[in-house]
Formats: C-alpha cells, structure tokens, sequence
C-alpha cells in the first residue's frame, strides 16, 4: 500500500519520525491494507535523513517541529487533526531523567489538548518499583514509567507500546569487542544464562503499534521479538558470522570503567550498570506475562538470528 492522500483517511502524527521507532512506525502503516495519512515530526525535514525517508515513503508528510517542552504551541499545531499520534522521548542517557520526564509530559500534554483518539506511547518499565528500590538509577527505564503513569492519570486514551532491547545495539555501541587472541567479547555485569528481550527495532517495533490501532484492547503491548540469554547471542553471533564471539560477566567495576573509557560519563555507567542487573534479576519487563503481546502481529518479528544473518559484519567484526 502507499500513504493515503485521502481527507476521510485517519491521521497519523509521528514523533521521531526519522529515528529507529519512529520510521519502523512509518514503514509498519504504509504496509498495511489500511489508508492512513501521515504526519512524521522532524526537527530539520531538510536534513538528509528526512529527505530519504520522504524519498522511501510517497505521500508522507514531513513537518518541522522542535518537540521540545519550550516549543509547546508548535507541538500542538502538529497534532491538529490526528486521529492517532506516536509519541517518543530522547532517552534520558542522552539528557536527564528531570528533562525526559519533562519531555513526556509535555507530548502527553498536547495529545489531551489536541483531542486525540488514541495515543501510542514509548515507555519502559518501572526498575525502581520491581526493585523495591534496588536499583534506582535506571533513569531512561523509569522517567518513561512515569510519563506513563502521569498519562493514567489525566485520562488521556493511550496504549503503552514498550521497545525491548534493540538487536541493533550489537552492531553499533554495544558491538562485541577483539581481544588479543582474535575473539570477540560480549561483557556485563550480568550472568551468561540471564535473559533478555530483543527487538529488530528498524524492521519490526512499528507492527506492535500498528496492533495497538488495528487490533485495539490491550493497554500494553511489549515489542519484542524473542528472549534469548546473553551466552545464546554470543553462540549464534558465532555460529552465523564464523567468527568466535563470547560472553563474559565481568565486576561492577570493570563494567563501569568500560563505559567511563568509552568517554559516557559516571552517571552513564552507574545507570547501564544497575540496567543489566534489574533486567539479570527481573526481568526486561519485570516478570510480566508478555507473549500475548505477539499474538494479532501482521506478520512474525525478526528473531535475533535472522537479525544477524540479515546485518553486514564485515566492518564490524575485523
């Protein structure tokens, strides 16, 4: 199908439109057998990244928009319209927990002024709260918590649409490591046999929320596409690109001078840190039942084995 031109067509308003959620939505909706119009936010639709995807996707409508707190009159102009809208924030790694959490409810804000029907957020689990306060320094996980819980609060009709882990993260930032001897290491703090969700987040968060508006009831949906244990992802990474790829957990420490060396800053670490031991000890969705959320997909995500064969090692694994 291609993007609907059609005034009666519902209106779809897509925050992030050219990061990795916000395009997988873009893509998601196009392929569907159902006419939307869309409307992708953008800081700078002229910026080559904006002009690819309105190269990829006819009909798509790229607006300008500082989604930011200080630009709340232009985020609700933006939203003018919308039947639906997708919202995201810039993780709080990137800013802080007080900005993101600001972020969010400034979006949700504007999605309750602008009478939408039906919101779809990007949250996270609350790892302070399945921690009973263990583990309270997961900012990115538990800023997007509370924007969600700041929307059940003011009534605003919205599905929450929570990403696991982006598979992506092995081929970029978090991409096995040569060692001397010619292995590649995958390290954390958390055990080998320890799991986590997955996502192929460019080819496959989208569909989870094109459920949330074509197979409407849950008022949360995980978007993951399998969970695999971290020595697991070393054997197939293994297995599929012939190199020899191995976990290992490592200290606290080593784990924190890793991220410091890397140039993130302390805080960074101590938040990647307690990360991956709330997901180590309660899981990636905090021992929710979460298979359902497969169930009405348009098609079946990626695994993280079809992710692998799919992606181009050759630069990454020399």
């Amino acid at each position: 199908m291609t993007i609907s031109q059609d005034a009666f067509a519902p209106l779809i308003v897509v925050t992030g439109a050219t990061g990795a959620q916000g395009s997988s939505v873009i893509k998601a909706l196009e392929e569907s057998s159902r006419p939307y119009r869309i409307r992708g936010i953008t800081r700078d639709p002229s910026k080559p990244a904006s002009q690819t995807l309105a190269k990829k996707y006819n009909g798509l409508e790229l607006v300008a928009v500082d989604a930011q707190p200080e630009n709340k009159e232009g985020i609700l102009k933006a939203f003018q319209g919308a039947k639906y809208v997708f919202l995201m924030t810039m993780s709080a790694v990137f800013t802080s927990r007080a900005r993101e959490l600001e972020e969010g409810k400034t979006l949700i804000d504007c999605a309750k002024a602008a009478n939408v029907e039906l919101t779809i957020w990007s949250g996270l689990e609350d790892m302070s709260k399945h921690s009973n306060g263990k583990y309270v320094h997961v900012d990115h996980f538990d800023a997007k918590a509370e924007v969600t819980e700041y929307a059940k609060q003011i009534g605003l009709p919205f599905v929450n649409v929570e990403a696991a882990g982006y598979m992506q993260n092995y081929s970029t930032f978090a991409a096995p490591r040569k060692q001397a001897d010619g292995t590649y290491l995958l390290a954390t703090p958390a055990p080998a046999d320890s799991i986590i969700a997955l996502i192929d987040t460019n080819e496959d968060y989208g569909l989870f929320v094109r459920k949330a508006i074509e197979n409407p009831g849950a008022s949360e949906i995980y978007a993951y596409a399998e969970e695999i244990t971290h020595a697991n992802a070393a054997k197939q990474l293994s297995e599929i690109t012939g190199k020899t790829v191995v976990y290992m957990q490592i200290t606290e420490e080593q784990y924190k001078k890793g991220i410091t060396s890397a140039g993130l800053s302390e805080v960074a670490a101590l938040e990647f840190t307690e990360m991956w031991l709330a997901i180590a000890n309660y899981t990636y969705y905090g021992n929710k039942e979460i298979k359902s959320s497969l169930q009405g997909l348009a098609r079946t995500p990626r695994t993280f084995a079809e992710f692998v064969k799919a992606t181009d090692w050759s630069a990454i694994l020399n």
